[in-house]
């Protein structure tokens, strides 16, 4: 069973088939698909399912807190399951590709005070942009 499913049942959440196909096709690493490719997935696993079902299943999964919805450019949403070990995102600018990525260090500490404006700062995105492999040697 993924690591999402068994969140979601640890959680209680009714298992029905269609949020069991939506979790698994959100199931892996470095999974940041748009609610478009979800529901390509989705469907080939599970014919019937509509494209509502997927978009509120996503909403659900979000407000739950067990997927990220990550927006790194002006293209479509991304849902990511990686929703419980921090972490940032390292995008290709040609592709879109998208990779999780664990650096070292606390990039709230490499904040200066100065630099806070008094905010109290709760969260911190960081997204690294580069071009991958694949596009590199096209």
């Amino acid at each position: 069973m993924s690591d999402l499913l068994e969140r979601l049942r640890g959680r209680g959440w009714r298992m029905t088939a269609q949020r069991r196909v939506v979790a698994e096709v959100l199931d892996g690493d470095h999974v940041h698909l748009t609610a478009d490719e979800v529901h390509a997935r989705a469907v080939e696993r599970l014919p019937e399912i509509s494209r509502a079902t997927v978009y509120n299943t996503l909403g659900e999964l979000v407000t739950l807190g067990e997927v990220l919805e990550v927006s790194t450019d002006r293209r479509a949403k991304r849902y990511d399951p990686n929703a419980h070990r921090p972490h940032h995102h390292l995008v290709c600018a040609r592709c879109g590709a998208i990779r999780d990525v664990h650096p070292t260090g606390d990039p709230l500490a490499d904040l200066p005070t100065t630099e806070r404006f008094g905010f109290t700062i709760s969260d911190v995105e960081v997204t690294y942009r580069g071009v991958c492999p694949n596009c590199s040697s096209a």
